[in-house]
């Protein structure tokens, strides 16, 4: 169930490859498991989808449903662009970037005095949203291989910082949920400081999603709203290169 080297190294891209391969959904082609879009253009995607199951027992009307649905979406990509990046200020972008496991000690504050990934599961609210612009078949695929891979990577880390930082590290898991928040503080903070700006840098393409739901969402255009993810995502991939590039120069 653990994750290997390899896939520790390249958790970005094989991520990348889920999200895509959750909207494209290539092998609608050939298994054909998505209806079409309005006026045939492109598959559906799952909130018309979810939207006309809402609205044919006649609790609400279909503009209703919509609304609903999208209401939800972005309760899930604020909460999870929260999540992350609330978790990001106390691990340190350098930490989420590097392409090896560290042990720096153990995390004991912020979110993590909640919940030992709060990153994993901020990501797996935001792919809430995102799936809402996919298709059905891609929404399933995107959401079950990104929750297995993000659990294989859990195991990973925490078998690897168990024998790094021995007992201590084993009594903070003993107290602290793995991925369901507990309601209060399960340990004490241990003062670090959080690097807010750096965080908020870090998680540009979650706050873009998010940003993106709650100001055009209500045009009810699921490309509009696609076309605004990616660009997202590109900032994102840019300030990224620009941040590996002066952590490598000042290596």
């Amino acid at each position: 169930m653990k994750a290997t080297r390899i896939e520790f190294r390249n958790r970005f891209w094989i991520i990348m490859a889920i999200y895509v391969l959750g909207f494209v959904a290539p092998w609608d082609f050939v298994l054909h498991l998505d209806g079409a879009g309005p006026n045939g253009a492109g598959n559906a995607h799952v909130w018309g989808l979810l939207a006309v199951l809402l609205s044919q027992g006649g609790a609400m009307s279909i503009a209703a449903a919509f609304n609903l649905l999208l209401a939800v979406a972005i309760a899930c990509a604020l909460a999870g662009a929260w999540l992350r990046t609330w978790g990001s200020a106390y691990l340190g972008a350098d930490v989420m970037r590097d392409t090896s496991m560290r042990s720096d000690g153990v995390v004991a504050d912020g979110p993590y005095r909640y919940v030992r990934n709060p990153l994993y599961l901020g990501s797996w609210l935001n792919l809430l949203a995102l799936a809402l612009l996919m298709p059905a078949s891609g929404a399933v695929f995107a959401i079950a291989m990104l929750i297995a891979f993000h659990l294989r990577l859990i195991f990973s880390e925490e078998a690897f910082l168990r024998a790094k930082l021995g007992e201590p590290y084993a009594a903070y898991c003993a107290k602290v949920p793995r991925v369901l928040p507990a309601l209060r503080p399960q340990v004490a903070a241990s003062g670090a400081r959080p690097r807010w700006g750096q965080a908020a840098l870090a998680e540009i393409f979650m706050w873009g999603s998010a940003v993106s739901f709650a100001v055009l969402g209500w045009r009810y255009n699921a490309t509009l709203l696609l076309q605004c993810v990616l660009v997202s995502l590109g900032v994102a991939l840019v300030v990224k290169a620009f941040a590996s590039g002066r952590g490598e120069k000042a290596g």
